[in-house]
């Protein structure tokens, strides 16, 4: 496709997928563009669009929960990934967990069948120069953005890009696990006990930090520089900060008394459900840089977990992203090149449902570009609005890619109690998104 009212999109992940959704639903072309299966970035193996990598977990469905709202605005806004999310649920107490395979084949097909989306499997080594009337380019290759083409956003926007280290948990098989030391719970009994949890006493706890300090990692290269985004930091890297940050963080025991002894243990190290059927295993929080001889060394000292087979081992990968603050404008455009647009992860949001979100704004506006219509922007009160707002408002001194929380939104003008601020958040955005949605004709 080359017509003059065909947006490109390169980039065949949540962010890509949803922008074409979005784009094909409002009358116009898309020709969505995937260097899979030509080539294969280091944490994906699957030929299918909309692969998910580190987690089939979507995080907290609560409204009042700074998440939940993002995907209910989301949800509002015709989101395909909300959709299929939810038809390809898998239970995780109230988080959104999926069977990824079933995600991405039903993401695939959704844009295989769609007569308004044209998918090229194609390397793309270069930004697309702007044509004739400037179609829009959607440029949504994710934070393992290829070197020759990370190469190409560097010259176009004449500065350095920034890079971070995300970490990849492993997935263990169920029928390898031993259930007669494992308990399901969910913390606090909120939920059916969706969760499956190894306890440990002290003395295995110490035993087990110890030896996780110890561990051999993978090093690094040349060309790299450790920095790690906080809210993903590798097991061993919380480990290196002291004793007791493994049981305050992922091996947190509180609210998962042992049913045996009717207390919390020590510490917990939990298991969510990988897929529907319950034959594999995500080790929560246990995103990691050690070895793989060494992962299946040290993850089988967890109480459980002593004859553990391994789906997948943890690996870690570089992600890249823009200094957004200096590049984007609200409107997720470059403003140095209006017709190109930036969606997902490499624009400097953390995780599946944000890198869904810029996807889907930066398709409502490829295709409002098409159309002659003028561009729009989420209300600040809003989840979106407050992404948005973080891309482009923040200090670019200080700027590091963000999940959604509520210290993104606009400041309290008044005291509101912590127990009723979370639902007051949601009320608020949901009714400023819907006056926005009638306004711009969304």
């Amino acid at each position: 496709m080359t017509e003059k009212n065909t947006v490109t999109i390169i980039g065949g992940g949540l962010a890509g997928c949803e922008a074409a959704w979005q784009i094909a639903e409002r009358g116009c072309k898309v020709c969505l563009i995937d260097m899979k299966p030509l080539r294969f970035s280091p944490a994906h193996h699957s030929e299918k669009l909309g692969e998910l990598v580190c987690s089939n977990s979507l995080r907290s469905n609560d409204r009042t929960s700074a998440v939940g709202l993002l995907k209910e605005e989301m949800h509002r806004c015709n989101s395909l990934m909300m959709r299929i999310a939810y038809e390809t649920q898998v239970p995780a107490g109230k988080a959104l967990a999926v069977d990824r395979e079933k995600f991405a084949a039903r993401i695939t097909e959704i844009m295989a069948n769609h007569p308004l989306i044209e998918i090229t499997r194609q390397e793309i080594f270069a930004i697309p120069t702007p044509a004739h009337g400037n179609p829009p380019v959607i440029l949504a290759t994710g934070p393992l953005t290829s070197d020759p083409l990370a190469e190409s956003l560097a010259e176009l926007t004449g500065r350095k890009r920034l890079a971070f280290y995300d970490a990849i948990a492993p997935i263990v098989a169920a029928d390898s696990l031993d259930m007669s030391i494992i308990y399901c719970k969910s913390r606090y009994d909120d939920g059916p006990g969706d969760y499956l949890n190894c306890p440990m006493d002290k003395d295995t706890y110490l035993k087990f930090i110890d030896a996780l300090g110890k561990a051999e990692c993978m090093p690094l290269q040349e060309f790299e520089e450790a920095k790690y985004f906080e809210g993903c930091l590798p097991v061993e890297v919380i480990r290196s900060r002291g004793d007791d940050t493994l049981r305050f963080g992922p091996m947190k025991p509180v609210g998962l008394a042992d049913p045996k002894t009717g207390e919390d243990p020590y510490a917990v190290v939990q298991l969510r459900k990988e897929n529907r059927e319950g034959t594999t295993y995500n080790m929560v929080g246990f995103q990691t840089k050690l070895t793989y001889p060494e992962q299946q060394r040290i993850f089988r000292l967890i109480p459980g977990m002593a004859k553990a087979e391994f789906a997948r081992l943890g690996s870690i990968h570089r992600n890249t992203f823009v200094l957004s603050p200096e590049l984007l404008q609200p409107t997720l455009q470059f403003k140095i090149r209006p017709d190109l647009l930036l969606a997902g992860q490499l624009s400097g949001v953390e995780g599946y449902v944000e890198s869904a979100a810029m996807g889907l704004l930066a398709g409502i506006n490829g295709a409002r570009l098409v159309q002659g219509l003028a561009l729009v922007v989420p209300p600040r009160e809003t989840a979106l609005g407050s992404l948005v707002f973080h891309l482009t408002e923040s200090d670019p001194l200080r700027f590091q890619p963000s999940n959604i929380n509520f210290g993104l939104f606009p400041a309290w003008e008044k005291k509101i109690r912590k127990k009723y601020r979370g639902e007051e958040r949601a009320q608020r955005s949901l009714a400023a998104l819907e006056k926005w949605q009638l306004a711009v004709n969304l």
